[in-house]
């Protein structure tokens, strides 16, 4: 039950920001053609509703694409090295009895970070959190933690009381820690 050494986190963190980049490159590749990206406008073009009627912009279809791509990488790459230190998209409750983190099926209250570390095969002895971001409009990718919705996302992954700070991945700049 051991936890990752720091240069073996470092490693990851490293290998996390390379899957966010590819995912980005070839997700933008795919749907713009070779060097293009969108622009804002495409960014916050409504493309859909969900079940409550309320607009999916662009930006959020793209970032469930480039989720996808970087998960397959993460796996490729992040889990073959640490199969048993390595969980993709964990979702954790909180114990009625320690207070502490618990796995869960629950969706309501509960907690699912991107990419959790942990020690050897216990995904409750929690390392390090990372969540992927992929901005879309200029503001978001000049500053993604600038938005209120993932500064309360970083806080609440920092309730599951991992032994390092949250932290989100971006293509931009890497490794982010508020």
């Amino acid at each position: 039950m051991k936890l990752l050494e720091a240069a073996d986190v470092a490693r990851i963190e490293h290998l996390l920001v390379e899957c966010a980049k590819e995912a980005d490159f070839i997700v933008n590749e795919r749907e713009y053609g070779e060097g293009k990206y969108p622009d804002d406008k495409e960014c916050l073009r409504v493309v859909g509703q969900d079940k409550d009627g309320k607009p999916i912009w662009r930006q959020a279809e793209l970032g469930k694409l480039k989720h996808a791509v970087a998960f397959a990488c993460v796996q490729r790459e992040v889990r073959r090295l640490f199969p048993d230190n390595v969980s993709i998209e964990p979702r954790y409750g909180t114990s009625p009895t320690s207070g502490g983190p618990t796995m869960t099926n629950i969706w309501k209250g509960s907690k699912k970070p991107d990419i959790v570390l942990h020690a050897t095969g216990q995904p409750l002895q929690i390392q390090c959190i990372f969540d992927l971001k992929f901005p879309c409009t200029l503001k978001s990718k000049g500053d993604p933690l600038s938005n209120d919705g993932t500064r309360e996302q970083m806080s609440r992954y920092a309730e599951l009381r991992g032994k390092c700070k949250p932290a989100i991945i971006t293509p931009q700049f890497g490794v982010l820690r508020e």
